[in-house]
Formats: structure tokens, C-alpha cells, sequence
């Protein structure tokens, strides 16, 4: 406003001066050619930010006149103002990005509890398709009575637990509702399927041991107070001599559940490794000693090994494996009955160690819970053939250690083969160098 004063007033000082010198029509002449062209240039200027003004994210034009004083504060405005937006914009994008990298699920609602967005975990927990379910009620969606006691509670100190089905797929959710923003909701999810599991399998774990360990403690026990309690020559030496090998064998077993179980312990606390070259027909021959012994000569032995065939490994729980397919063959198989054990190259290049019997067979169902700890098919016979329950839980972490396969087929009353199958990169010599 300043320039154009001093613009009016420079051209009206000219036109009096031209007045003075040469005459007054000739002053008011030049006062109003200089007044129209101020006009004709602002025409020009307004002209110019008029077209500025429909793209304003351009700089303004160069030169304006009394303009410049005025767009060049508004541009400068306009430009932080952007450049604030696209910082905000880049911050909720990573927002947007870190809440779909979450290892939880999350769901906004609305003040209606209609969904408006969720990561993709929460997706997978509950089925959300946010091409379909978006602005639905959560409740339409999540159709669970126990949700929905708990969502139209007024408080949500703590989560609750959803059993949820999907595709055949049960799944056990802790969800928990919170308030944010101005009447916004948010729902986050946490899949504690596995949690539970394991919390189910400890708890069977403690029951599995303490029955366990409680029947030869009780026997033990009794005997210690009968012994105790009778007077010395109300027992005969031959009495005494039964009791304590009663009382020894109770004591065995039980040193046989906790050293298998420390095996156990051992194989799932220590780190596994690639181990060394290990001939496993020396481990098969130790362990077909034990298993003779264990026999008694009531059994028929056919062996098929291949004596310089090396896998990598550590022995000691390769033979732990070998040993246990063995003799439980021996457990289960009736008398005279025939146990073949093989040790060969398959032509995939893999090794197979298998135990084929022809005992007593395993039904159908029974199968899958084989390598449960602590799991039997018939509690009586396991015990009485002085079997812990935790042969196969042991070899199955064996196998896994090896990278083998624990394959178990049979039908009940015709026998049982029960294979490790260690693949071909396991296969080495025995001047092989094992990292």
C-alpha cells in the first residue's frame, strides 16, 4: 500500500511540475495517463495472482507490485503449512505401517462399535475383510456370547478369553477392549493357542510324574514299614531277601523315570549341531546286546545292517534312539516272536534305521499319541515289562535333533514297524569333517 501511495504521488508531482513548465491542461493529461496505466499494470498483476491463486502449491508470481508485500507472507504460510502436512502425513503412515507389523491384532471401532480399520493379524484372528466389514457392528462380525457380555460391560480392567473356530481351525483369543480418541474404541487381539497348550501339557506333565513316581514310592514304603515294624524273627532270611528285591526293583524304577527324564531335559535345553561322524552299526550292535538280554532268549532276532554307513550326529543320543525302538519291540512282542532291525541306504540316498516286530500291534487311534510323554496303550503291560513312558517322547526329540523322521506304522495284532529316517545331508564318511 505504501508503494502505491508513493506511486500516486510521484506521478501527480510530475503532472504539477509539467503544469508549472509547459501548462495546466498538459499536467492533468500526464496525471491521468500515469493513473490509468497504475490501473492497467494492477489489471495485469490481479490478472496474474488470479491464476496463481487456483494452483497455490506453485510459487506466486515474480513481481506484483504492491503484491509482493502481501503473497509473499500467505506463499511463505502456505509452504510450512505443507510442508507440516507432510510430515504428519508421513508420521500416521508409519503409525499405519508399525500398527500392521504388531504381533497382536488391532481393530478400531467407532462410537457405534463399527469397525473402521485393522491390522492384518486381526484379520486372521477373527476373519475381518475390510473390503466387506467395514463400517459393521463388531458384534455381527465377532459372535461370541462372552465378547459380548464383555463389550457391553462399562468397565475392561482385563482381557477376556474367546474360544474361536475357523475353518476347523480352534483357536484360543485373549481380547481386550479400551477406549481412545472422542467415543473410539479400540480391540486388541493376542493368540494364546499355543500358551494354553502348553499350560495343558505342563499340567498333565506334573500329574503324569507324580503318578508315576507315587506307585513304586508307595511300594517302597510299604515295605520299609513292614520290615520296620515286624520283629526280627517274625521274618525269614528268605522274606527279607524277597523284600529288599522288591524294594530294589521299585528303587530302579523310579531311577529309570528320572534319568529318562533328565534325558528329556537335556535334548530340549541344549543347543543341537550338525555333531560328528558316528558308525551306527556299533550303536545298533550295543543296543541288540541290551535287547537280548532283555529277552532272555525268547525272542528271534533278524538283523539286516550295513555296517559302514555313517550319519552325523552325537552318539550319545543316537544311541539313546536306536536303543529304545529295540527294546520296546522286546516289550511288546509275545514270545518266540520275530524283532528284524535294519540299518541301509535307501535309493532317495537317505538312511533308514528301522525295528519291525511281530508283537502285539497298535490300534489305529492310538498312533498320533505315541510319542506323548508318558502316553501307554496298555498302562498294565508297560509297567510290567518295566517301561518308563518316556521311550518314544526321547527319540522323538532325537529325531528332531537329526533332522529324521520318526515314522510308526502298525495294525493292531499284526505288529509294528517303527523307522528313523535321517536325510541324505546327514549321510556322511567317516573322514568327513562335521561342523
Amino acid at each position: 500500500m505504501t508503494k502505491t501511495l508513493f506511486t500516486i504521488c510521484l506521478w501527480a508531482l510530475v503532472a504539477w511540475l509539467c503544469g508549472i513548465w509547459i501548462n495546466p491542461v498538459t499536467g492533468w493529461v500526464i496525471l491521468t495517463v500515469g493513473l490509468v496505466a497504475m490501473i492497467l499494470v494492477s489489471g495485469v498483476q490481479l490478472s496474474q495472482i488470479s491464476r496463481w491463486v487456483k494452483n497455490i502449491d506453485e510459487p506466486p508470481p515474480p513481481s506484483v507490485g504492491p503484491w509482493d508485500e502481501v503473497l509473499a507472507p500467505i506463499y511463505r504460510k502456505l509452504r510450512a503449512n505443507r510442508l507440516e502436512i507432510d510430515e504428519l502425513n508421513r508420521n500416521v503412515e508409519s503409525i499405519m505401517l508399525a500398527a500392521g507389523a504388531l504381533p497382536d491384532g488391532a481393530i478400531t471401532l467407532d462410537e457405534e462399535m463399527a469397525v473402521t480399520w485393522c491390522n492384518p493379524v486381526a484379520s486372521e484372528h477373527i476373519g475381518l475383510d475390510m473390503s466387506k466389514d467395514r463400517g459393521f457392528s463388531i458384534f455381527n462380525i465377532l459372535r461370541a456370547p462372552e465378547f459380548a457380555t464383555y463389550a457391553r460391560s462399562e468397565k475392561w480392567k482385563d482381557p477376556v478369553l474367546l474360544h474361536i473356530s475357523r475353518e476347523g481351525q480352534e483357536r484360543s483369543l485373549l481380547v481386550q477392549l479400551t477406549r481412545y480418541g472422542v467415543k473410539q474404541f479400540l480391540i486388541v487381539t493376542r493368540d494364546v493357542t499355543q500358551l494354553e497348550k502348553l499350560e495343558t501339557t505342563r499340567k498333565d506333565f506334573v500329574a503324569n510324574v507324580s503318578h508315576e513316581l507315587r506307585t513304586p514310592l508307595t511300594v517302597l514304603a510299604g515295605f520299609l514299614e513292614t520290615v520296620h515294624d515286624m520283629p526280627a524273627p517274625s521274618i525269614s532270611d528268605e522274606q527279607r531277601e524277597h523284600y529288599y528285591l522288591l524294594m530294589m526293583e521299585q528303587a530302579r524304577r523310579m531311577q529309570a523315570i528320572v534319568d529318562d527324564l533328565l534325558t528329556l531335559s537335556t535334548l530340549e535345553s541344549s543347543p543341537s549341531g550338525m555333531g560328528e561322524p558316528v558308525r551306527v552299526g556299533d550303536l545298533i550292535e550295543t543296543a541288540l546286546q541290551q535287547a537280548r538280554s532283555l529277552s532272555k532268549d525268547q525272542h528271534v532276532f533278524v538283523v539286516n545292517v550295513n555296517e559302514d554307513l555313517y550319519v552325523a550326529g552325537i552318539e550319545s543320543e543316537l544311541a539313546s534312539g536306536i536303543s529304545n525302538l529295540l527294546t520296546n519291540a522286546v516289550r511288546y512282542t509275545p514270545k518266540d516272536g520275530t524283532i528284524t532291525v535294519s540299518w541301509y541306504l535307501t535309493e532317495a540316498g537317505t538312511a533308514c534305521y528301522s525295528v519291525q516286530d511281530t508283537g502285539i500291534g497298535i490300534a489305529s487311534q492310538d498312533i498320533p499319541r505315541l510319542t506323548e510323554r508318558f502316553y501307554r496303550v496298555d498302562r498294565g503291560r508297560s509297567r510290567a515289562t518295566g517301561g518308563t513312558g518316556l521311550g518314544l517322547a526321547i527319540t522323538k526329540h532325537v529325531a528332531m535333533r537329526h533332522n529324521a523322521e520318526l515314522n510308526i506304522r502298525s495294525r493292531f495284532g499284526a505288529g509294528s514297524i517303527f523307522s528313523l529316517e535321517f536325510p541324505a545331508s546327514r549321510v556322511v564318511t567317516p573322514d568327513d569333517s562335521v561342523a
